[in-house]
């Protein structure tokens, strides 16, 4: 993903969270965006993966007649992903039940082929049919039979793609899971939840002072956010189906950087509660807060391991803002936090892939903030973008591919690359700016 992140100076309000170390970071975090109250991403895929897979998906049957063009968005879907390369289907529709010649599917380059249909149901609900066909051993690899509402229509189609993805490469499919961000509109700024692809945005929050570090709920439910509503910073948990809204750190001073454990029982944030900016962590209730860091500087941006046991974080105890590792205990209890990124002499923002093998994060590259990934087992970093304002990486639920806020042709853009770097797409609001993104969980 090459893309960047615009730099401007903190709202008056956000100082509370700013420390002179850790200024060109927290610039770049703290920075909110303008765009329409009802836009929607627009995504530009500009780099494609290594290798694809060729698939012809037809037109389903009926679908011509019902509110959203199911086949398209699958499609749409997996060209996104920079894993396919979607061969023309023509325009006749091909339903699950229709028997299929494979072999001619082959012989135009297709070595996976998708029929489906859509109809309407009495009750104003619309049942989608599909058959994926494996036309190199000339065989069904099955199909789902997905009812929903209208509404529900581009969420059936991304199951579907999801299902063709985890089919055809192993790997469990997130066109089905959604994003969080930020936009800003005038003098308002909004937390936005759409789908993967950007689409059926929906405004959670609208205020007149910042929010910014959403963070999503292990069950994909609720989100956890700092707002300046009450003009300081304060960590709110948001119910996303009733709107109810939780207040879970207000204390003296900056409550900032929220971030669930594993099992959704607790929240790790960063308060200067006692002066520099230190690690804690409370329950999702409010209840419960401990300390767990004991750094002599600033410890903040704390991020659970996925097996909960550790928190990573990033710390400026060794002079310059490195990413460290601690007890999920923390220090006094499982002792001192270990160094864990030692490429580059400016790293923040630390991000764990879902199965604990790579922690993502934002390296200063000379004047340039970049995005990496390193491999845990070995310490290899290896750089993913070549844009020079990179900022708030999230790993999607499979962890194949890293969603991030940047700057590009003069905006702020939210940007998806894939982990090795080959696929890339930018997802863009018309005519304005977007940022603090957050890819959310797989979805029950």
């Amino acid at each position: 993903m090459t893309s960047t992140l615009r730099y401007q100076e903190p709202e008056p309000s956000m100082s509370l969270l700013m420390n002179v170390r850790f200024k060109a970071v927290m610039t770049a975090a703290l920075l909110a965006v303008a765009a329409s109250a009802h836009a929607e991403l627009n995504v530009d895929i500009t780099g494609v993966g290594a290798s694809q897979f060729p698939i012809a998906t037809a037109p389903f049957r009926d679908e011509a007649s019902s509110p959203q063009q199911v086949s398209e968005i699958v499609k749409e879907d997996l060209a996104r992903s920079g894993r396919f390369t979607n061969i023309a289907a023509g325009g006749t529709p091909v339903s699950e039940t229709d028997s299929v010649d494979l072999g001619s599917w082959k012989v135009k380059g297709a070595e996976a082929f998708v029929g489906g249909s859509v109809t309407r149901l009495p009750n104003g609900d619309y049942d989608v049919r599909f058959r994926l066909y494996d036309t190199v051993k000339q065989q069904s690899l099955g199909g789902l039979s997905l009812v929903s509402p209208a509404s529900g229509l581009r969420m059936s189609a991304h199951k579907i793609s999801d299902y063709i993805y985890q089919k055809l490469l192993g790997i469990r499919g997130v066109f089905a899971t959604r994003l969080s961000y930020v936009i800003r509109t005038g003098g308002r700024y909004q937390l936005q939840i759409s789908d993967s692809d950007g689409k059926d945005a929906r405004v959670a929050l609208s205020s007149p002072e910042p929010i910014i570090s959403p963070a999503w709920s292990p069950d994909g439910t609720k989100v956890a956010y700092v707002s300046f509503e009450k003009q300081k910073p304060i960590v709110y948990i948001h119910d996303l189906p009733t709107g109810n809204r939780v207040v879970i750190s207000n204390f003296k001073g900056s409550n900032s950087a929220p971030s669930w454990s594993p099992d959704g029982r607790h929240v790790a944030v960063s308060l200067s509660l006692t002066g520099n900016t230190q690690v804690y962590e409370v329950n999702a209730d409010g209840s419960g807060l401990r300390r767990l860091s004991n750094g002599s500087g600033i410890d903040t941006e704390p991020q659970f391991s996925a097996d909960g046991q550790s928190i990573y974080f990033t710390s400026d105890r060794g002079g310059q803002p490195q990413i460290y590792k601690m007890s999920a205990q923390g220090e006094a209890t499982g002792g001192p936090a270990q160094r864990v990124t030692f490429h580059g002499s400016y790293n923040t923002s630390p991000r764990v892939s879902p199965d604990g093998k790579m922690l993502a994060y934002i390296s200063r590259i000379g004047g340039a903030f970049k995005l990496y990934v390193q491999d845990l087992s070995t310490g290899d970093a290896t750089g993913l973008t070549d844009t020079t304002r990179d900022e708030s990486p999230s790993f999607a639920a499979n962890g194949q591919y890293i969603l991030y806020a940047t700057y590009v042709g003069g905006r702020g853009v939210l940007a998806a690359v894939s982990v090795d770097g080959t696929s890339r797409q930018v997802l863009s609001v018309s005519g304005g700016n977007v940022s603090q993104p957050s890819w959310g969980p797989f979805m029950q």
